[in-house]
């Protein structure tokens, strides 16, 4: 692996500012999608050093919550600029174990960079407030408290963004993090630990451990000293660690779960700009995203030319490998995904849908597949009710404002939304009375720091980014200070 900062690559794990082996000497390699070629190995931790990841975790909490905030921000300050500084790296690494284009991994570096330091100034006005007291003679008031130890369950296809996410909100406020990363992307969180030793951050208060997936999750959240749990992934995934911290205990719980997010294209919509959005918001990260757009609907009247232009403009998508030029569409994470893809398009072909792109899998074999339109979508099809984590679109057509709002809404899933339309009344009550927590329209950008980014129904609990972002990790502490020979009204 060519990188300017060959250290940066690391295979093992890190805790308490050391870089540590299994003790059982357990190990797991790690692929590269594209190819399958083994790009290195790294640890699987004893249920016993994940306990000692808590135990130094815990330590260290001692002294990081009571420092200075002006120190912590100056601690994340660098951490940001060396993850800017090292963006290439980073991002070749983050290529190579995951597989999307290297244009992409560039920008979820620079993404991932930006919740740093955003974090690093919002926690300086992360204040409580005072309280016009009801009490004669008292004063009243909050603070915002550090909760303590955050276990922070992070998946692979966005494997440096979503640690950087909760991991700087939670240091910022006070916290200590241990950070589970997927093990199919093992390096690029061993880089951004890499990359916080050199910040500056004390032992103990960033680590980064792998193990068994079911132990290491049930070893962390069950541990009472780890007070918040913050964990990305599958919906089936995420009710296993809300059931386990309930088992545990009550603690702090933020689930980022599934989509199937709804792409609705009005009759008054500017049609070559909803082709346009509709390519991005499925298609990057080969549509292993959860805000992937999975079923577009389209007004009767623009639906046969939105398939054509839409089908065109997806047949076009570059599909390779990261560094080949311009690629847009990379390889799946892995077969399983590459299976359920073939699986949920042979399932829509026997129903009857018309595959009008792609619909098989691509030339270069291996784990790439085509990019594919399926038109004529409808529930019961697997690509319709399901999330779909590939390069796999499906499409329909609706009548009227209220059945697409009923279709759109028809899941169990709450997470994104994506509209394309021009009158405003329209706009807005589609804003209003779709059933999801994040609605885009007319873009396909709509995340970042300054955002809460979260779902509602099984998409998850709480919020990610922006000031919410700080929630999982502060507790709200009100005081009462009574007594204080504070003038009195004549009435008292």
């Amino acid at each position: 692996m060519l990188l300017d900062h060959p250290v940066l690559f690391k295979s093992l794990c890190y805790v308490d500012g050391r870089w540590v082996h299994s003790d059982s000497a357990r190990s797991v390699a790690v692929q590269n999608p594209a190819d399958q070629t083994v790009l290195g190995h790294v640890p699987m931790l004893d249920r016993a050093q994940i306990v000692a990841a808590v135990d130094a975790a815990q330590r260290a909490f001692d002294t990081w919550r009571w420092a200075p905030q002006e120190k912590r921000s100056a601690i994340l300050l660098r951490w940001h600029e060396l993850i800017l500084r090292h963006q290439h790296d980073l991002a070749r690494i983050l290529s190579l174990e995951q597989g999307k284009p290297f244009s992409e991994s560039m920008g979820e570096i620079a993404y991932a960079a930006s919740f740093v330091e955003w974090f690093a100034n919002e926690a300086k006005r992360l204040v409580g407030r005072t309280i016009p007291t009801h009490i004669a003679g008292a004063h009243l008031g909050t603070l915002m408290e550090p909760v303590g130890v955050a276990a922070l369950i992070t998946p692979w296809n966005f494997p440096v963004a979503m640690i950087t996410r909760k991991a700087a909100a939670a240091m910022a406020a006070g916290c200590t993090a241990i950070v589970k990363p997927a093990h199919e992307t093992p390096f690029s969180a061993l880089a951004l630990a890499q990359l916080a030793e050199e910040a500056g951050f004390p032992s103990g208060v960033f680590n980064v451990v792998l193990g068994e997936p079911q132990m290491a999750m049930e070893t962390l959240v069950g541990d009472a000293r780890v007070r918040s749990v913050s964990f990305t992934g599958s919906t089936r995934v995420g009710g296993l660690v809300a059931r386990a911290a309930a088992e545990a205990g009550i603690k702090k719980l933020s689930l980022e779960l599934g989509g199937n997010a709804p792409f609705i294209v009005t009759e008054d919509a500017d049609l070559d700009l909803a082709v346009d959005v509709a390519v991005g918001a499925k298609f990057q990260t080969s549509g292993q995203d959860c805000c992937a757009a999975n079923r577009v609907f389209v007004a009767a009247p623009l639906y046969e030319r939105f398939v054509e232009q839409y089908s065109a403009a997806v047949s076009r998508l570059k599909v390779g490998t990261a560094f080949d030029g311009d690629v847009k569409v990379g390889p799946l994470m892995h077969e399983a995904a590459f299976n359920a893809t073939a699986a949920r398009i042979a399932d829509a072909k026997e129903q009857g849908a018309r595959i009008t792109a792609g619909g098989h899998a691509h030339a270069l074999g291996g784990w790439f597949y085509a990019p594919t339109v399926v038109a004529d979508a409808r529930p019961g099809m697997r690509i319709y009710d399901e999330e779909n984590f590939g390069p796999i679109s499906s499409v329909c057509s609706f009548d009227t404002l209220d059945e697409v709002i009923a279709k759109a809404n028809d899941t169990e899933y709450g997470l994104a939304a994506y509209v394309c339309a021009t009158r405003v009344d329209t706009i807005f009550q589609l804003v209003r009375r779709l059933d999801f927590a994040m609605v885009s329209v007319n873009g396909v950008k709509f995340t970042g720091a300054p955002i809460p980014f979260g779902g509602m129904k099984a998409s998850g609990l709480g919020r990610e980014g922006g000031r919410e972002g700080f929630e999982p990790f502060v507790e709200t502490k009100y005081f009462c200070l009574g007594n204080l020979g504070l003038p009195m009204t004549a009435q008292d």
